[in-house]
């Protein structure tokens, strides 16, 4: 038995193959690594349950299945058919082509995300929404947040403090994360 689990290769051994040098560029040194030990263990593991010894070929095969499943995106295409049009737990509002254009724009290369061009200075990135917002709405300041409870936790501090508030019983949901309305509530509230 001991002789057999000597003929597995090294980590080092498999890492060594042109296959898995190969995959270094895309998923990175230290993930091939985990991935050659993960099925070299697995491979032990068989071995102690009498199940026969993978080649090397097979190893480094199950690494690479390994390394894809570890890096695919969890996320996929689904079909809303709840008639819920904004529904939180499928991604809400899809963006539309202008807006991925723009996001793809910006994205692709370096922005004036936090950079003020006239000054030359450090920026803030608030002020690309904030200007459209104010614009738009005719408001004196404009924040924007990326969800509900920031934006009832900003609302409440600002325009409630120190009073009372009513909530429907209707909203004694959860609204994200495991956040409820009347905790964030209660978190816009002074000690």
């Amino acid at each position: 038995m001991t002789y057999s689990l000597r003929n597995l290769p090294s980590v080092d051994q498999l890492l060594q193959r042109p296959m898995a040098q190969a995959w270094i560029p895309v998923y990175g040194r230290s993930l091939v690594v985990d991935a050659l030990r993960a099925v070299l263990e697995t491979a032990r593991d068989a071995y102690q349950a009498d199940a026969p010894l993978p080649g090397t070929k097979q190893l480094l095969n199950n690494a690479l299945q390994s390394l894809e499943q570890w890096t695919a995106s969890s996320l996929v295409t689904v079909i809303n058919a709840t008639g819920v049009i904004l529904h939180t737990n499928l991604g809400r509002a899809p963006l539309s082509r202008a807006a991925l254009e723009a996001v793809r724009a910006a994205a692709e290369g370096y922005s004036n995300l936090e950079f003020d061009l006239p000054t030359g200075r450090r920026g803030s990135r608030l002020v690309h929404a904030e200007q459209l917002l104010k614009r738009l709405t005719g408001a004196e300041a404009a924040l924007v947040v990326n969800n509900n409870a920031a934006a009832v936790l900003l609302v409440l501090t600002t325009l409630a403090r120190r009073k009372g508030v009513v909530i429907g019983r209707s909203q004694l949901v959860e609204i994200g994360g495991g956040f409820r309305v009347p905790d964030v509530m209660k978190q816009s509230a002074p000690g």
